[in-house]
Parts: C-alpha cells; structure tokens; sequence
C-alpha cells in the first residue's frame, strides 16, 4: 500500500530533495507540497494525505499554527522538521503538543552520514508515523501551577539520543491483540517503592506531560525518565514539566541523589543507571555506547533499576517505537518488582507497550488518563 504524504516548507530545495527521497522508495508518493502554512491547512483538507511532514518556521503561517489547525478538522499524523537548537526543542514541543507525532532535525547532515542511510531513515520513519494513532495529545493547559505549588528548582542541561539511528519499526500487519492482565475494582493497599522508571519514545513527551502534572509534590517516590529525545531538546523539556508540574522535574547529572517527589530525566547520547552502594542512591550518567542502539536507553536503566532495588521498583513503559524496555522490564519481574504499560488505544505508536504486554510482563496494562491517578493511589 503507497502512503500518501504531503510536504510543507517554504524552501525550495529542501521540498525538492525530501521528494525526491521519499519518492525513490516506491512506497511513498508525494501528493502534494505547500510553501507556507496556510497553504499546507488548505492541501491538507483537499488532498486528505496519509502523512504531512511540516517544517515550523515559515511565512504566512507558522508550522505551530498549520499543525493545530489541520488536527482540529482531521487527525492526520505529522511528521515535524525542526533545528537542533534550544529554541528549535521549545518550538518542537509546542508543536507535539499541538498534534505533531514526531519529528527530525531539518538538517540532513545531522540526521545521516551518507544518502543511502539517509534515505533509510527518512522512509522509516515516514511509514511508521503512518501507523500512528494521531489525535492522542494533551490539551494545552490554562496555565503553569504558581511556583508556590512546587518546590523551586533549576532545570540542568545537556541530553541527546543518537541522530543517526531510528527506532525499530512497528510490524507491518496489525499484531496479534494481547490478552491484557485481569485487575479487579479494588486493587487493594498502596505499595512502598524505592524508584519508580517510566520509559518511552514516539508521543512520549506529551504523554509524560499528561502523567506528571497529576501527581503531588508530596509523591512519595523518586522517579527516572528515559525519553528518546536529542540532547539538545532535553533541556527545553525538562523545564517545560518543570513549569507544569507540582514535583520538581529536571535533567539529570552525574552523583544525582534520589529523592522522592523529584524526577529526573535522563540524559540524550548517554547512558543513565542508578548506583545503589553506600547508603544513599545516585544516579550515573555513562558516555552512550555506539554498539547501544538507544542512547539513552530504556533497557540500560530498568536494568540497573532492577539490580539496584531488587523488588522494590515500579516500571512503566509509555507509547514509543521498537521494544525498548522490555529486557529491563523482564529483569524488573524476575526481581520480584512491578510493570504497568500503556493500552493500546491510548497509545500514539502501540510498540513499546505492546512488547511488554505480549511478553506477559505486565501487571497492568492502564489507559494514558488512567496512570497518573493510579500512582497516586499505588506508590505510598
């Protein structure tokens, strides 16, 4: 089957080269191309493409604007291009937000070393976000909690995911539906966790904005983040649920102790694990590893989690591509520890999730509205 997508940018060459790629696959046609946002809005309503890749500066319409007026009239998955740059990350998040599915640096340099690996993870990606479930977003919240809600805090910096590689791709053929574990109304008495680990990937970053600014700052648990994200961007994002959430959320560092009600991202081409000797945890960021397909990695964390605190943790694993964290999800289980997932109706790409719960790894398997509340009612 040939994915229909639509092009929006305002440079001609850029239009011209990014056709003539997805075109040579043979997978893809190009049905269209915009130079403008509100050229692209009106495209969008008339051509009805599978995928419409947005740049997000661009005159007339801004790409922001474009993305939240085509979602209000049909949920199309789009695909953003967006510089690798602190203000490029706050813009990139805005638009996710908005209903963006992913996104990849405009710059080809920094996506590939060369046009045949290029080419690759172009039309990868392009046919995974085509197998994506748009529409699955946050609403923008009224406004960030006072800062007298949370306590004061100063986001660190530095994090990035390789550029040059993709996530794995979601099967072709609609899988076969896992059974999801039986949960009975009354789930009975909160349990006491040392850490609780939420991994994630594609509509991550909105669906951990959705879980995080539900819980207290009182939470009574430290908490890990592993998101599959560019350095660069990782700054902008942990400020901004730093700035919409009462726990105090922030980039981790080297020596970071665990503390409850604090989150910590991990941070992007490295390694993040939890150092459990001598009395007080620690976080310890490593260089990323080229033989590691994800930097930083799902797997890499539970699985340090997992030795860290043998029965004591709490994994979840949110929406993503590829099957990232479900090694350390099994290392968790064997360690007498608990996993939930996200459900696949919730989940913008249900690959993640999906690997877990077919594995039989999940205790529960909970709606993206559901989890906040339940870790609230879970973790003591």
């Amino acid at each position: 089957m040939t994915v229909s997508v639509l092009v929006v940018d305002d440079s001609g060459f850029f239009r011209k080269r990014l056709t003539e790629i997805l075109t040579a696959s043979g997978q893809i046609k190009v049905v269209g191309v915009a130079t403008n946002g509100r050229e692209g809005v009106e495209l969008a309503e008339k051509l009805k493409p599978d995928v419409i890749t947005m740049d997000y500066e661009m005159p007339v319409m801004d790409g922001i604007s474009a993305v939240r007026e085509i979602m209000s009239k049909r949920a199309v998955p789009v695909l953003m291009f967006s510089s690798l740059t602190y203000e490029g990350a706050r813009v990139t998040l805005d638009a996710l937000e908005a209903g963006a599915v992913d996104f990849l640096p405009k710059n080809f340099e920094e996506i590939a070393r060369d046009s045949s690996q290029l080419q690759k993870i172009l039309i990868e990606r392009i046919l995974d976000v085509a197998r994506s479930q748009p529409g699955n977003k946050a609403p923008t919240p009224a406004k960030a909690p006072s800062s007298a809600a949370k306590p004061s805090s100063s986001p660190s910096a530095g994090r990035e995911r390789s550029a040059t590689k993709t996530p794995e791709r979601v099967a072709e053929k609609a899988p076969e539906q896992p059974e999801a574990p039986r949960r009975s109304a009354r789930r009975g008495a909160a349990k006491h966790y040392s850490v609780v680990a939420i991994g994630t990937s594609t509509g991550g970053p909105v669906a951990l904005q959705r879980v995080l600014v539900g819980l207290p700052a009182s939470f009574p648990a430290p908490i890990l983040l592993i998101q599959h994200m560019p350095a660069s961007f990782t700054p902008a994002f942990a400020e901004r649920l730093n700035k919409l959430c009462k726990i105090e959320v922030r980039q981790a560092e080297d020596g970071d102790p665990l503390k409850p009600g604090v989150a910590l991202l991990a941070p992007g081409g490295k390694q993040m694990i939890v150092d459990n000797r001598g009395g007080q945890a620690r976080v310890r960021i490593l260089p990323g590893d080229d033989r590691l397909h994800y930097k930083p990695c799902v797997d890499v964390t539970f699985g340090s989690v997992a030795r860290a605190f043998p029965g004591k943790t709490l994994g979840l694993i949110l929406t993503g591509m590829g099957a990232d964290g479900k090694e350390g999800c099994r290392l968790m289980k064997q360690s007498g520890s608990d996993v939930w997932s996200q459900d696949e109706k919730s989940s913008v790409i249900y690959g993640m999730p999906m690997a877990v719960a077919k594995a039989g790894l999940s205790d529960e398997v909970l709606a993206l509205d559901e989890i906040g509340a339940r870790l609230v009612e879970g973790v003591s």
